[in-house]
C-alpha cells in the first residue's frame, strides 16, 4: 500500500518531520511562545507564497464568490484554534505525546459525525476509536513530564482539529477546491492573529526575547514558514494523486517516523506505561486507516 506513491510519499514524511522538528525547535529550545506572531508569521509566509504560486500557474485559485467566503468562515475559525493551540500546546509536550492526541482528534470528529449526519460504526471502527480515546486517556496519568497547561492546550487543539475535519466533510460539496480553503484560512489568520497579539501580551513580550537577534531564530522561523507552505502543497498534491487510504498511510507513517526521531533531539522521558499508551494509538490510528479502506470512507 505504501508503495504505490513512494517519492511523494516519502518527501511527504521528510517534509513532515522536518517542519515538526523545526516547530519544536523554536517553541521549546528557543522558547519562542508567541504564537499569535509565530502562527501569524507562519500563515503570512504561507499566505504570500500561496498567492505567487497563483500568479504564476503553478497552483489554481478560481475567482470565489464572497458568499463562498463568508460560508467558510466557521472553518476558518476552527483552523485559527488548531494552530494556536497546537503552537501552545506543541511548546509544553513531546512530539510523540503531541500526535497522539492530534489522532485522538478523529475520535471527536466521528462522535460529532455520528450524531449530525447519524453516520454508523462498524466494530472494527469502534474498536480503533476506543483505542485512541484509552491512549490519550491514560497519558497524562503516566507522563512523567507532565504540564498541565501543555495538555490543556493540547485538549483545546483536538477539539478544533476534530470541529475542523467535521466541518471540512460537510462542505465536501463546496465549490471551494482545498487549496482555496487553505488561502482563505491564511488571509483570516493573518488579519485575527495581528489584531490578537498586542492584547494577549504577545507583541511586547517579543520585544524582550532574549534570541530576537540571533540567527538561529531569524532561520527557525524562516524555516518554520517555508516548510509548513510546502506542507500543505505536498498533502493537496498526494491526496489528489493517491486514495485517502494510501495518504492516510503515509501521514501515519510520517507521523511514526516523526514520534520515533524526535526523542533523539528533544529531551524525552518515557517509562514503560508511556510507551504503551504511544503505541496504542500508532495501534489506534493504523486501524482506522483499515477499517476505512473496508467501508470506503476518506479521511478529511
Amino acid at each position: 500500500m505504501l508503495l504505490k506513491r513512494p517519492v511523494l510519499g516519502f518527501f511527504f514524511c521528510i517534509v513532515y518531520l522536518t517542519c515538526y522538528v523545526v516547530n519544536k525547535y523554536v517553541l521549546s529550545v528557543l522558547k519562542f511562545t508567541y504564537p499569535t506572531l509565530f502562527q501569524g508569521w507562519q500563515t503570512l509566509v504561507g499566505g504570500l507564497l500561496l498567492h505567487v504560486t497563483w500568479k504564476t500557474g503553478f497552483v489554481e485559485v478560481g475567482n470565489f464568490t464572497r458568499s463562498a467566503v463568508l460560508s467558510w468562515l466557521p472553518g476558518s475559525v476552527l483552523f485559527v484554534g488548531i494552530i494556536y493551540a497546537g503552537s501552545r500546546a506543541l511548546s509544553r509536550l513531546p512530539i510523540p505525546i503531541f500526535f497522539t492526541f492530534h489522532n485522538a482528534s478523529e475520535v471527536f470528529a466521528s462522535l460529532t459525525r455520528w450524531f449530525i449526519c447519524k453516520e454508523s460504526a462498524s466494530p472494527t471502527k469502534f474498536l480503533s476509536l476506543l483505542l485512541l480515546v484509552i491512549a490519550a486517556t491514560c497519558l497524562p496519568y503516566y507522563d512523567a513530564q507532565f504540564d498541565p497547561d501543555g495538555y490543556f492546550w493540547v485538549i483545546i487543539h483536538l477539539l478544533c482539529t476534530g470541529g475542523y475535519k467535521t466541518f471540512q466533510k460537510l462542505k465536501k460539496s463546496s465549490v471551494l477546491s482545498e487549496i482555496e480553503q487553505q488561502y482563505i484560512n491564511y488571509a483570516f489568520s493573518v488579519l485575527l492573529l495581528a489584531f490578537a497579539a498586542h492584547p494577549t501580551g504577545d507583541f511586547s513580550g517579543a520585544l524582550e526575547f532574549p534570541f530576537l537577534y540571533f540567527y538561529r531564530f531569524h532561520g527557525g522561523c524562516c524555516a518554520s514558514g517555508i516548510l509548513g507552505f510546502i506542507l500543505v502543497l505536498i498533502t493537496v498534491k498526494l491526496k489528489s494523486n493517491s486514495s485517502s487510504t494510501h495518504c492516510g498511510a503515509w501521514t501515519c507513517f510520517a507521523k511514526i517516523l516523526s514520534a520515533a526521531l524526535s526523542p533523539l533531539i528533544f529531551d524525552f522521558v518515557m517509562n514503560a506505561p508511556t510507551l504503551f499508551c504511544l503505541l496504542l494509538g500508532v495501534v489506534g490510528d493504523a486501524l482506522l486507516i483499515y477499517t476505512e479502506r473496508n467501508n470506503g470512507e476518506g479521511r478529511s
